[in-house]
């Protein structure tokens, strides 16, 4: 590390480990409650219709709102949002964990979801602004292997305390951790500067209500096989508040939640394209095959935990090569061939069979899939953060961070389509949204060859 670098972070272990804790939050409940959905719906009464806003409840404010928790990182310090997203959170996981109804539980999961869109930003704006050159590679690629290692831990830990305990155990895994990650990022996080500037509510409500009538209307429409005018009416309106907030955020400038100007840049386009693409495909996956496994499969849920436990393995211990390597080289051709591999991952997967063998039925196709979502994380990551000034790092990072769990979002309310058909039906119904991830999966490959610079 350089003598620039080290006067930049006085302790580079201890943020970037207060970081991975607060992160790993995040990485750990969207990875856990996938493998928690048959017990929940089974308690809770939950129907196919229920069942996606258990995932839903907690992806669209933390989609909504993770351009604001970025902004708010920026202006009012970056590690005292940090620390007050990581205790929102925790006390958004009792609430789940002591639900007594579908309705409390889908509250606290949004809860969960607004302290997980003030954290997860503001990680990556602490790296972004600590670290510079290849140092900032390495710190965004341990970064990402530590997400991937928690959410390896997530599915078998989970499956396992659903088995022995029942799920509301699944959200009490979070307050240890919480609690480390609020006493490092005291120890050893250095505040940053602030902005004087006020911060866009009004933006950041109608990017909430916006994606909130967007994803009830798929979700409902998935769930029914069929549209009706509640569902046109939820997807007009969903249009409309998106049309208003772009209008507003144009109207704001430089003083907008984000800077419409970045538009004019294609490789910004083409990584926001391609990170909806990719993580779109890669969330209906997350969430379709534990379903898969254990309602077609006959898998235990600590059995479809492990079986999911290969995919982060492989992410963990290959991005952050990745992340070295692409900042000698690029990231182009990593996030061009990553995608693709992706693909053909998803591919092997549409001729998955649950009742196989998992040795040749699954695993290979997952962890193609692996393989090439390692290749793609650390330099999509860190991409993002060097196309701004270290002011706007927290903005940048909540904006992909954005984009990226929209895609998790829009693929969950899809696969209420999955979810709701018989039992006897649900392979098939898999597989062709496997081919469908497929082809998006290829096209982000394909955006990120033709809109980055070479």
């Amino acid at each position: 590390m350089s003598g620039d670098e080290r006067r930049a972070v006085a302790h580079p272990a201890g943020t970037i480990a207060a970081t991975m804790l607060a992160s790993s939050l995040a990485f750990i409940d969207g990875s856990v409650t996938n493998v928690a959905l048959p017990a929940i719906g089974r308690e809770l009464g939950g129907g196919a219709g229920h069942l996606p806003w258990v995932i839903n409840a907690y992806l669209l404010p933390l989609s909504a709102l993770l351009l604001i928790g970025g902004a708010a990182g920026d202006h009012l310090g970056r590690r005292r949002m940090l620390i007050v997203g990581i205790l929102l959170f925790a006390d958004a996981s009792i609430g789940c964990a002591l639900a007594p109804d579908l309705t409390v539980l889908l509250a606290s999961r949004a809860l969960q979801g607004i302290g997980a869109a003030i954290l997860m930003p503001n990680s990556l704006g602490i790296l972004g602004s600590s670290f510079t050159g290849e140092a900032r590679g390495r710190a965004v690629g341990t970064w990402a292997a530590a997400g991937a290692i928690a959410s390896a831990v997530g599915p078998p830990l989970g499956g396992w305390l659903v088995d022995t305990l029942g799920w509301r155990a699944i959200f009490y895994v979070n307050l240890p951790v919480a609690a480390a990650a609020v006493a490092v990022a005291i120890a050893y996080v250095r505040e940053s500067e602030t902005e004087a500037q006020p911060l866009d509510w009004l933006g950041a409500m109608l990017a909430t209500a916006a994606l909130g009538g967007l994803t009830w209307a798929l979700t409902l429409w998935s769930s029914r096989h069929a549209a009706s005018p509640a569902i046109w009416t939820g997807l007009a309106g969903g249009l409309l508040l998106l049309a208003l907030f772009v209008w507003h955020e144009v109207r704001r400038g430089d003083r907008a939640m984000m800077p419409v100007a970045l538009f004019a840049s294609r490789p910004f386009v083409g990584l926001t394209l391609l990170t909806l693409l990719l993580y779109g495909a890669l969330g209906g996956l997350l969430v379709l095959l534990p379903y898969l496994l254990i309602v077609a499969g006959g898998y235990s849920p600590t059995q479809a935990g492990l079986a999911l436990l290969p995919f982060s393995i492989v992410i963990g211990t290959v991005s952050r090569l990745v992340g070295r390597l692409s900042e000698r080289i690029g990231p182009r051709w990593p996030l061009s061939i990553g995608p693709v591999v992706v693909g053909a991952g998803f591919a092997l997967l549409a001729r998955a069979d649950p009742q196989a063998s998992y040795w040749t039925g699954v695993l290979p196709g997952m962890a193609v899939v692996a393989l090439g979502m390692a290749g793609a994380v650390a330099p999509l990551t860190t991409a993002v953060l060097s196309a701004v000034d270290a002011r706007h790092t927290g903005t940048a990072s909540g904006f992909n961070s954005a984009i990226a769990r929209t895609g998790g979002l829009i693929a969950t309310a899809l696969a209420g389509a999955v979810i709701a058909v018989p039992a006897a039906a649900i392979t098939g119904a898999f597989h062709l949204a496997a081919l469908a991830a497929a082809g998006c999966a290829v096209a982000a490959g394909v955006t990120a060859f033709l809109t980055l610079e070479r």
